[in-house]
C-alpha cells in the first residue's frame, strides 16, 4: 500500500472540496442519488444479517461494503461534502462562495434522500409482495428502530434532542476519518482497509448518519412504525444533520486543514 503524508492528502482534501462545488447539478444529483440508495441497501443488508444471526457485531462487519462502493464510484454523501466543501471556502479557492457551499449541500442532501427513498419503496414492497403480506421479523425490527430513535428520543425532551445531536457528531467524526483516510493510500485494498474500520465503528456503537436515516426512517414507517414525520425530522433527521456538519468539519476537516496546510510557524527550541 503507497502511503501518503498527511501535507499532501490534506491539499487533495481542498482540491476535492473544490470540485463538488463546480460539479454541475445534474452530476451532483445523481451521483448523491446513487449513494443514498446504495447506502440505503447496505443499511437493509446491515440489519437483515443482525436479524438473521442475532449478531449486531457482524451486521456492523458488513454494513462498510456500501460505503466502499459508493466511495470507490465517486458517489456524494452529505457527510462528506459537510466535511470536505468548506475547506475549499476557507482556503479561499478563486471563486468558491458560501452560496455555492449551501447549494452544494443542498442538492447533495436532496440527492440522498431521492436515492435513500426509493430504495426505502423498493425493500418494503419486495419484503411484503407488493404489500400483500406482513413483513415479519425484520419488519418489526425496523418498525421498533425507528420508533426509539423518534418518540423515544422525545420523551427525553431538550436532552434527548441533544443525545441525537452528539450521536450524530460523533458518527460523521467516524465517517469522515473513513472518507480521509481512502485518501492515505493509492490502492483500491488500501482505501477499502482504511474506510472500513471507522465506518464499522459508527455502525455498532448506534451513533446517527443523517443517509442512513433517510432510508431508515422512510421504511420504518411503510413497515408500520408508530411515530409521524414532523417526529422524524424533528426528533432524528434535523438534530442528526446538524451533529453531522458539527462531526465532519469541526472533529475532522479542521483541525487536518489547520495543521497541514494552514500550519502556523515551528517552534524555536529554548524560546
Amino acid at each position: 500500500m503507497a502511503y501518503i503524508e498527511p501535507s499532501e492528502f490534506v491539499t487533495k482534501m481542498v482540491d476535492a472540496g473544490e470540485q463538488k462545488v463546480y460539479m454541475s447539478t445534474k452530476d451532483t444529483l445523481i451521483r448523491a442519488f446513487m449513494a443514498g440508495a446504495i447506502l440505503g441497501l447496505a443499511a437493509m443488508f446491515a440489519i437483515t444479517v443482525m436479524v438473521k444471526t442475532g449478531s449486531p457485531l457482524i451486521g456492523a462487519i458488513l454494513f462498510p461494503v456500501g460505503f466502499i462502493m459508493l466511495y470507490l464510484m465517486k458517489f456524494d454523501l452529505l457527510t462528506g461534502v459537510f466535511t470536505l466543501v468548506p475547506l475549499a471556502l476557507l482556503d479561499k479557492r478563486p471563486g468558491v462562495t458560501f452560496g455555492q457551499v449551501m447549494r452544494n449541500w443542498g442538492l447533495v442532501f436532496c440527492g440522498n434522500f431521492g436515492g435513500a427513498l426509493t430504495v426505502a419503496f423498493l425493500m418494503s414492497f419486495i419484503l411484503t409482495y407488493g404489500y400483500n403480506v406482513d413483513g415479519g421479523a425484520l419488519a418489526a425490527k425496523v418498525s421498533s428502530i425507528g420508533e426509539s430513535r423518534t418518540v423515544g428520543y422525545q420523551a427525553h425532551g431538550l436532552d434527548g434532542w441533544l443525545t441525537i445531536f452528539i450521536r450524530g457528531m460523533l458518527c460523521n467524526w467516524m465517517v469522515s476519518m473513513g472518507v480521509v483516510g481512502a485518501m492515505i493510500s493509492t490502492s483500491a485494498t488500501g482505501k477499502m482497509a482504511a474506510m472500513w474500520m471507522p465506518v464499522m465503528l459508527f455502525f455498532f456503537m448506534g451513533f446517527e448518519h443523517s443517509i442512513v436515516n433517510m432510508f431508515l426512517f422512510p421504511f420504518s414507517m411503510i413497515m408500520g412504525g408508530d411515530f409521524t414525520v414532523a417526529d422524524y425530522l424533528v426528533w432524528n433527521e434535523l438534530p442528526t444533520v446538524l451533529g453531522n456538519l458539527a462531526g465532519g468539519l469541526l472533529l475532522v476537516g479542521l483541525p487536518l486543514y489547520m495543521t497541514h496546510v494552514r500550519t502556523s510557524p515551528e517552534r524555536k527550541v529554548g524560546r
